[in-house]
């Protein structure tokens, strides 16, 4: 199916036409036709070809007083069927809807010039063609016919068809938006809607949402040309038989989408055509599809604003719509969205930057040059902009602009750097630090950075992030003593690790402790309890020379030391591959070369952290 509006003056012969063509009536209300005036939007269609393809029309009203009605028409359709008559020629309306067409950037149009029979249609012909040729529909054909004689209707209709086969077909994996012309009740079946589907497919059974974003319903059933279907690809008429809609919800200029594909939003900046920003008035109109939604318009540059929508509506950039001051004598303007997710402009001077940013947008999807505005923005989230993802993800659903990639990782290898310089007896920084102070939207994004392939200069453990080959800090010189006399007095009695009163003599409390442990100078087995590094190889010795398998106590008295020592050193030893438990009193050594699977990449109690294992011990 194809769908066309109709566009012209009141009273050009419009329904005249379409009726003849189509041999429907589109007028649906009797006031309608004993008024010989459409007051609203009329529905009809005609075969268009052997090949079973259909051409439908939307027939607007021209009367001025109806100017929102006749955007609603042409809101949501690709192409348009544009009337003026022989014996009047161009008139205010042919001017207006002209003016709407080109606002909306249709390009695809045939020029009807009807009541031939009447006058002679060339000059009316050669002036409205000059016209249209003038504006994003270019050069058209046309044809002059008389719905009174039909006089040209073959002619006609023939162009007609050979623009619905020019007409590009839209995707049909497309993401659902369909706005709403009619909403109605049928006794037995419930809340019917109609609208121009204009890309995208339906299928009884799908979820939609309303624009509100929390109203879901359910496809119950789905007519196009009164016939029953199972699914429905745009472009197409269509009567969606809906499941879950509230009293009073649906109603023209609501949209129905597909569920968490599209950004509702209160606030675009926009490219304004045809009139400079600064001229338009405070409060307009916004027309995009069948909606009319008042807004609040804040100029940016000559040609760009800020636009605060009353509502929130499902924009993506590139969007074309049309800005018009209800009941004023301005012409209506042309709108192109440029970003439905803008920046606030809280500080002095925002506006005129923001001016500069806009200038350089085209109002075309680019997503290469949207990473480089946002910096980081979740794939879903562009994609719901209609922006297409340039690159995979760096985390999660998170892209990442090339170049500030690069900057936060310096950044974030800065901060590592600095917090160490300034704090050598703390653990490295906190993840959730780092986060905070890189402004990062999601604690994953620092993980990516110190995951980024090619640069191995962090390393992270225990929530906590660390300069590669920075493992082993130096010491304050205090602390620096205190382990050099602890160090003397373990190296007599390896195994015998001090109590807690001599460690807190020496000055050695818990964050002191963590402190050597990580440069290297001790190694820590359980809580308070440190012995010299390699005493855990040391011990491995010992305990080969002893028959195997071996008891604690046995260990304990090879070993010349206490239960507390005795405990975690052995269970350091099985972690690390040197021992292995047999049952609940006895280990043995393995062979020497051997390890589990495992062992020492910190698979159980670890010993000094290597450099390539950050994990800092709690004491």
């Amino acid at each position: 199916m194809r769908v066309l509006a109709t566009a012209g003056h009141v009273d050009h012969g419009k329904s005249a036409l379409v009726r003849a063509l189509t041999g429907m009536e589109p007028d649906r209300h009797e006031e309608e036709r004993r008024r010989g005036l459409t007051l609203d939007l009329g529905f009809v269609w005609t075969p268009a070809g052997p090949d079973g393809e259909h051409l439908a029309f939307v027939d607007v009203p021209g009367h001025e007083k109806f100017v929102a009605t006749m955007l609603a028409g042409v809101g949501p359709v690709p192409a348009v069927l544009f009337v003026v008559a022989a014996d009047q020629g161009w008139q205010a309306q042919s001017a207006e809807h002209l003016a709407i067409l080109d606002a909306l950037g249709v390009r695809h149009a045939v020029l009807a010039v009807t009541r031939g029979d009447l006058a002679d249609p060339a000059p009316v012909r050669a002036d409205a063609l000059r016209r249209l040729a003038a504006t994003s529909l270019g050069a058209v054909p046309s044809v002059a016919v008389s719905a009174v004689t039909g006089a040209g209707l073959d002619t006609l209709r023939t162009e007609l068809t050979r623009l619905a086969r020019t007409l590009p077909a839209p995707p049909a994996d497309a993401d659902v938006r369909l706005w709403l012309d009619r909403a109605f009740t049928m006794r037995g079946h419930g809340t019917v809607v109609t609208g121009t589907l204009g890309a995208g497919t339906l299928r009884v059974g799908d979820r939609l949402v309303t624009s509100d974003g929390t109203t879901a319903l359910r496809v119950r059933g789905l007519q196009c040309l009164q016939e029953q279907r199972t699914d429905v690809s745009g472009v197409a008429r269509v009567a969606v038989n809906v499941h879950g809609a509230p009293d009073g919800v649906l109603r023209r200029g609501e949209v129905l989408l597909t569920p968490d594909r599209w950004l509702l939003t209160e606030v675009a900046d926009v490219r304004i055509g045809g009139v400079p920003a600064g001229e338009l008035p405070r409060e307009v109109h916004l027309h995009l599809g069948t909606a009319a939604v008042p807004v609040t318009v804040r100029p940016l540059g000559e040609d760009t604003a800020r636009l605060a929508l009353a509502r929130r509506l499902p924009l993506r950039v590139g969007d074309r719509a049309v800005l018009r001051e209800p009941g004023g004598t301005r012409p209506p303007c042309a709108v192109t969205v440029l970003d439905v997710r803008p920046p606030r402009l809280e500080r002095r001077g925002a506006g005129r930057a923001r001016a500069a940013d806009l200038a350089r947008m085209t109002g075309a999807p680019d997503g290469a040059a949207e990473l480089r505005r946002r910096g980081l923005v979740r794939r879903a989230e562009l994609l719901a902009m209609g922006v297409p993802a340039p690159t995979a993800p760096v985390a999660g659903d998170w892209l990442a602009d090339p170049e500030h990639w690069t900057g936060l990782r310096a950044r974030l290898t800065a901060e590592v750097e600095r917090h160490a310089r300034q704090h050598p007896m703390e653990p490295g920084l906190p993840a959730e630090a780092a986060r905070r102070l890189l402004g990062l939207p999601d604690r994953t994004l620092v993980d990516a950075l110190v995951r980024t392939p090619g640069d191995r200069g962090l390393v992270s453990g225990q929530g906590r992030l660390y300069v590669r080959g920075g493992l082993r800090p130096a010491l304050p010189p205090p602390l620096a003593a205190a382990v050099d006399v602890l160090r003397g007095e373990l190296e007599k009695t390896p195994f015998r690790a001090p109590e807690a009163d001599r460690l807190a003599g020496l000055g050695l409390h818990r964050k002191e402790l963590a402190a050597a442990v990580r440069s290297g100078a001790l190694l820590r087995l359980a809580e308070g309890v440190v012995l010299l590094p390699g005493a855990d190889t040391e011990a491995a010795a010992v305990l080969r020379r002893l028959p195997q398998p071996f008891t604690l106590s046995e260990a304990r008295r090879a070993l010349d030391t206490t239960r507390r020592v005795a405990v975690p050193l052995l269970e350091l030893l099985d972690a690390h591959g040197h021992t292995e438990r047999l049952d609940d009193r006895h280990r043995r050594c393995r062979p020497q070369g051997h390890k589990e699977e495992g062992a020492g990449d910190g698979g159980g109690r670890e010993s000094n952290p290597p450099a390539r294992d950050p994990r800092a011990p709690r004491f």
